[in-house]
């Protein structure tokens, strides 16, 4: 008992140093910016990347923009091979210390590099995050119960001679040794890659334990607290009564809102987060209030693009200073693991500039243009969530795409894909109501059925498990996969339809 009190009182005076410390970045996020730019070019100034990108001449942002246009993948795949070789010195000074591998739609697996200066702001993210939360809250009781992060294997295999693994895997090996004892799931359980098997062996190792903190993307939070549930006949917060917090990014949490609170059954504090391989750009430093605080000083310099500009040639690059707020942006990064002006695909929202707190609002292939009328994923999350408001209902999961060859006759339309898990008492009003709710947060789409070139949208209910058995047909169950909520073709739907009931 004095350990735990011992433990909680230190955690808690460790979060009010690194909170007042952190005042710092927030006040100084400009200053910092421009000069670690410039500290990373100097740093990459001998690199294959920097000699021929003329590192040795940049002194300045404009500088930088003008010697190194945007990248993606592909642009950087040629460096990356080389690295892969065993030579040195390509993108950043050395080799990587890891490859986070991801699965790419283009380039098949990619392979981003995580130099060992890189490395350490993954967790000290994370780290700051959970002290501010804290150190708001004033309460650090989560610290001595059972922690479990719903990830990827930690099994690392050395490719090109360098350890290579999914990002959760990689940061598995670096938890504080103060929290390993705490954690679950088991590091066997953790190395199965049947993400069902695996689900089904963490429920066995954790029903019985005192969880406090549970940590994963929505959809593999609801599949394991299902099968609790299943299990035990209990709500979560009955088979857990010290749960205090759930950590979860890598989709918005919104659309998910009404089913986890109805899973869990009681009041758990829930923080989001932006991570990606690239980095761990943001957090929610304050568990009340929607936004995600912009990790400014991180080893990461961040540009932005005006979507609307997005992939055209010349594209306006702004920086922290020139941002509007309620705007979206394409987010460009360049990092301390030699990524340079890299585009990463997603979508930003600037909510606030002091401090700059983001939300993430879609991703720049992730949209349904069809008929010009380019709606994004922040749009049709925030008309749904507004939708089951006022037809009380659960959705499980949801994917829109564009049908352009409707039945002869009639006018093209968008099609929603939507899962239940408790349908509305009239669904034709929820249709009517959501096709509202769209249409006031997109004006382009508003013209189009105003103008009679489009019609209504429709919608597709469809039977429990569609979306498990879409992501199970394409090999992405589980770790930190999603499903894209918005398409501009029908290769989705075209699964999806089969299922409808």
């Amino acid at each position: 008992m004095i350990g735990k009190f011992i433990k909680k009182t230190l955690a808690k005076i460790w979060a009010k140093n690194h909170v007042r410390k952190s005042q710092d970045f927030k006040s100084n996020a400009l200053e910092d910016q421009q000069d670690l730019l410039l500290d990373l070019v100097k740093t990459a100034e001998k690199t294959l990347f920097g000699r021929e990108h003329q590192f040795e001449n940049i002194k300045t942002i404009e500088n930088f923009q003008k010697q190194v246009s945007v990248s993606d993948y592909e642009d950087l795949k040629s460096y990356i091979e080389r690295t892969k070789r065993g030579q040195a010195n390509i993108l950043w000074p050395g080799n990587p210390e890891y490859f986070a591998k991801t699965s790419g739609t283009t380039s098949g697996s990619k392979y981003i590099p995580i130099s060992k200066e890189g490395m350490p702001f993954q967790t000290d993210a994370a780290k700051s995050m959970l002290f501010h939360y804290i150190n708001q809250k004033n309460n650090a009781d989560f610290v001595t119960g059972k922690m479990i992060f719903l990830q990827g294997s930690p099994k690392l295999q050395e490719e090109f001679g360098i350890k290579t693994g999914r990002l959760s895997g990689i940061v598995a090996h670096h938890i504080p040794n103060y929290l390993q004892k705490n954690r679950l799931p088991s590091f066997k359980t953790n190395e199965i890659e049947d993400w069902e098997k695996k689900v089904d062996q963490i429920v066995l190792e954790t029903e019985n334990e005192n969880m406090t903190l549970i940590s994963g993307i929505p959809p593999w939070l609801i599949m394991y607290f299902e099968k609790l549930i299943e299990r035990n006949g209990k709500k979560i917060k009955d088979l857990f009564p010290n749960l205090q917090l759930i950590i979860t990014g890598g989709v918005n949490y919104e659309p998910y809102r009404e089913k986890m609170e109805n899973l869990l059954g009681g009041k758990v504090d829930i923080l989001q987060t932006f991570p990606a391989s690239e980095g761990f750009f943001a957090f929610q430093d304050d568990y009340k209030k929607e936004g995600l605080l912009l990790q400014t000083n991180h080893g990461i310099f961040y540009e932005f693009i005006p979507l609307e500009e997005y992939g055209k040639e010349n594209a306006t690059r702004l920086t922290l200073k020139d941002i509007e707020l309620n705007k979206d942006y394409a987010l460009i990064l360049t990092t301390n693991s030699g990524l340079w002006a890299y585009s990463i695909g997603d979508v930003v929202r600037f909510i606030s500039k002091k401090p700059y707190r983001i939300l993430v609002s879609g991703r720049t292939k992730h949209f349904t243009s069809a008929f010009g009328e380019h709606v994004i994923a922040f749009e049709v999350e925030e008309a749904i969530k507004a939708t089951v408001l006022k037809n009380p209902s659960q959705i499980t999961e949801f994917h829109l795409a564009p049908q352009v060859t409707p039945e002869t006759g009639k006018l093209p339309f968008h099609e929603w894909f939507i899962e239940f898990e408790k349908e509305p008492e009239n669904l034709d009003l929820f249709r009517k109501t959501l096709d509202t709710e769209m249409r006031q947060r997109n004006s382009y789409y508003d013209d189009l059925i105003s103008g009679n070139i489009l019609q209504p949208l429709k919608i597709v209910n469809l039977q429990k498990n569609a979306f498990h058995d879409y992501a199970k047909s394409e090999g992405k169950l589980g770790g930190q996969n999603k499903i894209p909520r918005l398409a501009n073709d029908r290769k989705i739907a075209d699964f999806l339809e089969k299922f409808g009931k």
